[in-house]
């Protein structure tokens, strides 16, 4: 499966988050990875921020895709990040 990460997490867990989450997917630009995962990676990756986050003031979401048949990646401006995965 292809997920994209988004998060908006206090400056004071978002380096841990952001080193477990580079674990897994590859880091695009500020709060935001990208990658193929297999469904155990992604729950491994999940039950790893879980330990981190506080859910009473952080958010983490997951955009799932079956496939990247369908989609297309356009970058406007400054390209951050690493590999591109979706073409």
């Amino acid at each position: 499966m292809f997920v994209i990460e988004v998060y908006d997490i206090n400056v004071k867990r978002v380096a841990k988050v952001l080193k477990t989450s580079r674990k897994y997917l590859y880091w695009v630009q500020n709060s935001v990875l990208e990658g193929d995962i297999s469904e155990a990676n992604f729950k491994k990756l999940k039950l790893e921020l879980n330990r981190i986050i506080d859910s009473s003031e952080d958010s983490i979401i997951f955009y799932i895709f079956r496939t990247t048949k369908y989609s297309s990646r356009e970058t406007v401006g400054l390209v951050k990040g690493g590999e591109t995965n979706i073409y």
